[in-house]
């Protein structure tokens, strides 16, 4: 049998591929181990710095695998890391979803997770759990109203109906949008961009901006300090002054 999940590293980007095509990438507790594991290293690794999420097949994740959930009951949940390993806790570096044909319920909320999003036109989104008397607990229902406007949120929630690629390129909550076969493509040349920019500052950005949601508008400055602070101090920061004024590329350490 072939890996359900498979992992590439190189060149400082982690490539997490959801390896079910025959089950539409559905996923299975299996899948979410391997995930967690996954990004466990990435966020250990300091030769790793971004990470994409993709599936294999010509389209995302289906979501839940319902036949396996139907014979036994298992949930591809992780406690403390929500489904498929990420949506309740994404790694402290960013991740980037790059999304071919459908990403749906579970499959969708995995990519609300993530912090950038590549999809290829004619690709969409849905979260059905309402046709199914359930709810999309995955964090579709705490993202997505941040991520659109909140009537189209609300429309999809209720509905249960799917938006294109093309009308969530349009509200903002898709970053780029290519041709069918390039997402993983054009995720990678993001990705490299990224790998531009000192590493400890990205993910003390990432830092601020997930937390910052929850601060009182009168602490948000001293808390953003106690965070970012060490940063000004870093060998990174010093680099980074140094090469703007040699005119090279920097040499970042990560220290």
């Amino acid at each position: 049998m072939s890996e359900s999940i498979l992992v590439q590293c190189n060149d400082g980007v982690m490539t997490i591929t959801i390896n079910r095509p025959e089950r539409r990438n559905a996923v299975t507790r299996s899948c979410a181990e391997r995930v967690a594991a996954a990004l466990d290293q990435l966020d250990t690794s300091s030769d790793l710095r971004v990470a994409i999420l993709t599936g294999a097949g010509g389209f995302f994740s289906a979501g839940m695998d319902l036949k396996v959930f139907r014979e036994t009951g298992e949930r591809p949940r992780l406690p403390g890391r929500g489904f498929l390993g990420l949506s309740d806790q994404p790694p402290a570096k960013p991740l980037i979803a790059a999304v071919e044909g459908f990403a749906i319920g579970g499959g969708f909320e995995v990519v609300l997770a993530c912090d950038l999003l590549v999809a290829a036109r004619g690709a969409y989104f849905a979260l059905p759990e309402v046709r199914r008397g359930l709810v999309a607990a995955s964090g579709g229902l705490l993202r997505l109203p941040h991520l659109l406007p909140p009537n189209l949120a609300r429309e999809m929630v209720f509905t249960g109906e799917p938006m294109t690629a093309e009308t969530a390129h349009m509200h903002g909550l898709v970053n780029r949008l290519v041709e069918p076969g390039k997402a993983l493509a054009e995720a990678q040349i993001l990705a490299r961009k990224i790998l531009l920019a000192g590493p400890l500052a990205v993910s003390v950005s990432k830092q601020v901006m997930q937390e910052s949601a929850s601060w009182p508008s009168d602490m948000m400055f001293q808390r953003q300090a106690v965070i970012v602070d060490a940063i000004f101090q870093s060998a990174d920061a010093q680099e980074g002054a140094l090469a703007f004024a040699e005119r090279r590329e920097p040499i970042w350490k990560a220290k």
